[in-house]
């Protein structure tokens, strides 16, 4: 039974808001008035305290990771960036994009053109200050024909970036583009020092609230708090350590035993038993992460449309949701725009499981039956390999039989991802439909995994993005959503709700989780602390 202790504990923790916690505690014999009272201490009581040692446990950690963020792929390496360094806009805990390195910003009327104001005074690690023209090599680093950057492709639209002053970048743009301070908060765009030349230190130096000791890439790193970071109240650790654990079993034997504080991806086979400790709070966000099983549409027998409808109406994406995520999710239609992202198009009839459908479209292909393999692994997300094989039984009701490859985890993202023709692949949310459709739609982009080149597509991309017109953005996302989902070589299964584990005595403000990753939009070592008295 909910008692008022555990509604404050509740608000005093960052999971429930002011609205709610009124709402509660009145059904719980308070009056509005009384309730509203205790929700304005509670609030004044979740001031932040400082100190400890915050010990964080992630997945995706591999002997390749480095520091320069045009190679960042895997969780570790984005959860490490956003402990050490900062952008110029960051997702806020109501997800929309807010002021990081960048205090404010324009735009021109038609978009085409933004201007960004830094904040003056911000120090790198190494004592430099921070000047436009770091963001400006930052940005340029993942431009230019040579770059191999992930986020090539959100600044492919890019024309110039120029240094107006010390405290000064704009941007123009070949055309508008509406989400510009949303792509700036994209992980690859880390802001760090430059030479002069245009030459950037990946070592590891950041302006963020902790300063590197130590990386070892695979097995984890260590930071201590700056003392001269440029947040008020945030970064109240003393020290964080990041360890890169691949299986979720240890993630949730090392919360439980006390090794570790937070914990990444929490395994939904266990997540209802590991919510039964009074040592562990676990939290879940719904979010626009999801499942992609990639082929290469230019490689046979996925270079045949028939082939790859066959494979999409073979997924059971209902028992997927039921048996593999245990209901922390949603099913997807073979596009990535999330319910929980604007411009989603509810109207889109939903594809189903259905063999017959998937065998009639075999014969279109020519075929009697279909071979393929299909290289999978946990490493995606925890179930993966669980995921492959539902997906290889039901599969068989459409005479298709899946090989399922499991793959080594060290090194996925690498050695897998983007290699194999059919392979199993997890994407982190963006915050806006433009966002994953130019990094993973678009033709030629960097991190195109189906090597989908569709030129109406391509078209919508640029207009849509340039479009201020919100109803008819909508409906340019609308045709794309249904390209992708028609024609292209994604299957998407689901959307996972964000599922992460804590000891009960790290707080945060009263406000809502950043919903772009998980761990508070890896945010949680600069807005969390821990309750005072319990270091």
């Amino acid at each position: 039974m909910t008692t008022l202790e555990d509604l404050k504990h509740s608000a005093l923790s960052g999971r429930i808001n002011r609205r709610n916690f009124i709402k509660e505690s009145a059904a719980l014999g308070l009056t509005v008035a009384a309730a509203s009272t205790l929700a304005d201490s509670v609030a004044l009581a979740a001031e932040p305290n400082s100190g400890g040692n915050y010990r964080v446990a992630l997945d995706d950690g591999n002997t390749t990771d480095s520091f320069d963020p045009a190679t960042y792929e895997g969780s570790f390496q984005i959860g490490q960036a956003r402990v050490c360094g900062n952008y110029l806009t960051e997702i806020t805990s109501d997800n929309v994009a807010g002021p990081d390195l960048a205090e404010s910003w324009e735009a021109s009327p038609d978009a085409s053109s933004w201007t960004f104001k830094l904040r003056q005074g911000v120090e790198f690690h190494n004592g430099k200050t921070l000047s436009a023209n770091d963001v400006v090599a930052s940005l340029n680093h993942h431009r230019g024909p040579d770059s191999t950057s992930g986020g090539s492709a959100l600044l492919d639209n890019v024309i110039d970036i120029v240094a107006v002053d010390a405290n000064t970048v704009r941007i123009d743009l070949t055309s508008g583009s509406a989400d510009m301070p949303y792509v700036m908060t994209d992980y690859h765009m880390l802001i760090l020092p430059a030479d002069g030349e245009g030459n950037l230190d990946t070592s590891g130096i950041g302006t963020g609230g902790y300063v590197m000791e130590s990386f070892e890439p695979g097995i984890g790193s260590y930071f201590h708090r700056n003392p001269n970071y440029f947040k008020e109240g945030k970064a109240n650790f003393d020290s964080v350590e990041y360890h890169a654990v691949a299986d979720a079993n240890a993630r949730e034997s090392g919360l439980v035993s006390g090794e570790f504080d937070s914990i990444i991806s929490v395994d939904t086979k266990t997540v209802d038993f590991l919510a039964q400790n009074p040592g562990v709070r676990v939290d879940e966000v719904a979010s626009g992460a999801h499942a992609t099983l990639a082929m290469h549409v230019d490689i046979a027998p996925y270079d045949d449309n028939n082939v790859r409808m066959a494979l999409k109406y073979a997924m059971d994406r209902q028992s997927a949701v039921d048996v593999v995520l245990r209901g922390h999710g949603t099913i997807g239609n073979d596009h990535p725009v999330a319910p929980t992202m604007p411009y989603y198009d509810a109207d889109q009839t939903q594809r189903m499981y259905d063999p017959d459908k998937a065998m009639w479209h075999l014969k279109q292909a020519g075929l009697d039956s279909l071979s393929v393999p299909f290289s999978t692994s946990d490493v995606p997300f925890p179930g993966g390999v669980d995921f492959s094989v539902l997906y290889q039984e039901k599969a068989k009701a459409a005479n298709i039989d899946l090989d399922v490859v499991r793959e080594s985890a060290d090194g996925y993202w690498s050695n897998v991802w983007l290699v194999q023709p059919f392979s199993l692949v997890a994407w982190g949310a963006r915050p806006t439909p433009d966002m994953i459709l130019s990094l993973a739609y678009a033709g030629g982009a960097a991190w195109n995994e189906t090597h989908l080149d569709n030129a109406r597509l391509n078209t919508i991309l640029v207009e849509a993005r340039a479009e201020l017109d919100d109803a008819k953005r909508g409906e340019m996302y609308a045709e794309a959503q249904m390209i992708v989902s028609d024609e292209g070589g994604t299957i998407v299964p689901f959307f996972t709700n964000y599922l992460f584990a804590s000891t009960p005595n790290l707080l945060r403000a009263n406000e809502g989780f950043s919903g772009d990753w998980t761990l508070d939009g890896y945010r949680s070592a600069e807005r969390w602390w821990y309750e005072e008295g319990t270091i």
